[in-house]
């Protein structure tokens, strides 16, 4: 028993006489890390002046300074862990590292890609920071682009992190890519009322209208002739192409045409049915032998709601006496 309180005490000491040699070194190692650190800010900051002054936006010069940051404090780590284990040489490591590279690769797959995608969206730039954009079910603000993922703000305050390799391959739809924005709204009047006059009418009512351009000058067309009213494209420009004047151009739009059309005696039709039983289209509906709406045929058919009236007026007649004419 005391043999083996003696070997443990002994290990004990030799690891603290170990730590305490290693001291020094840890102290130094520490101070070199520093000193990478201070290095990675002020490599930041030089590719962020040298972003602006070569024209470049704001995204690309975020992101590229973060790249050459990590870059700074993945050699600082190098240098500190070589600093501190002296037994640990370049060599080694940097062995160690191309051995564990392609595992590394592999697990690390998606980082990277999305590393590159985000690149390649900063220096193609199909849109930027602060443009309004839809991707798929989100539609936002880009506030950010970082290394790994957009970050989207919605218009309901709610913050989306996509994956720049999904921005990078799929659609995206950049509503603020050009100064002006065409918009739509659809109005139906009734099948009786002259479309020329309405379309007449709707012009002359948005050339009244605060926030529409007029160059490009609205136009009204005719969509589609519906079920119950026939179907106006109202189509107007608003500069800025955002989405809050977009909104509230809509709304001003639809409301100066609702307060319009009626006023000038259009109709604002309401969706309306139309149901026919079988006796009040053609003479041969009732009749299964005859009749087209696809009722399988058959020999002892009963008899039609018209065969029927007519039979009815027929006896009905024939039940009323006939007058007495007196001769002279």
């Amino acid at each position: 028993m005391n043999l083996e309180l003696s070997a443990v005490w002994t290990r004990m000491q030799n690891l603290l006489q170990t730590f305490v040699v290693t001291i020094p070194n840890i102290l130094i190692g520490l101070l070199v890390f520093l000193v990478f650190m201070g290095l990675a800010r002020l490599a930041r900051n030089a590719v962020t002046s040298l972003s602006q002054r070569a024209g470049q936006s704001k995204g690309i010069a975020l992101v590229f300074s973060r790249i050459v940051s990590w870059l700074v404090l993945a050699v600082g780590v190098l240098v500190a862990l070589t600093v501190i284990f002296p037994t640990l040489t370049a060599a080694s490591l940097f062995g160690a590292l191309g051995v564990s590279g392609v595992a590394i690769g592999f697990a690390f797959k998606d980082i990277f890609q999305n590393l590159l995608a985000g690149i390649l969206i900063l220096v193609t730039r199909p849109f930027r920071i602060g443009d309004q954009i839809v991707s798929g079910e989100h539609e936002g603000v880009v506030e950010d682009i970082q290394v790994r993922a957009t970050l989207l703000r919605t218009y309901d305050n709610r913050r989306v992190v996509i994956p720049n390799s999904e921005l990078y391959t799929n659609r995206v739809t950049v509503n603020t890519a050009y100064p002006q924005r065409r918009l739509s709204v659809t109005v139906g009047i009734g099948y009786g009322d002259d479309i020329a006059a309405a379309r007449a009418l709707i012009l002359k009512t948005l050339g009244g209208l605060d926030g529409l351009l007029q160059d490009p000058a609205p136009s009204v067309l005719v969509r589609e002739l519906g079920d119950f009213s026939v179907n106006l494209d109202v189509r107007f420009w608003i500069d800025p192409p955002v989405r809050r004047e977009a909104v509230e151009a809509q709304d001003s739009v639809l409301e100066a045409i609702r307060g319009a059309l009626p006023a000038a005696g259009f109709d604002l039709p309401f969706p309306t049915q139309q149901v026919l039983f079988h006796d009040q289209t053609e003479a041969t509906d009732g009749n299964r032998a005859q009749q087209r709406e696809g009722w399988p045929a058959r020999q002892d058919n009963p008899e039609s709601r018209l065969e029927l009236q007519r039979k009815g007026n027929r006896e009905a007649t024939d039940a009323q006496p006939r007058s007495q004419v007196q001769h002279p």
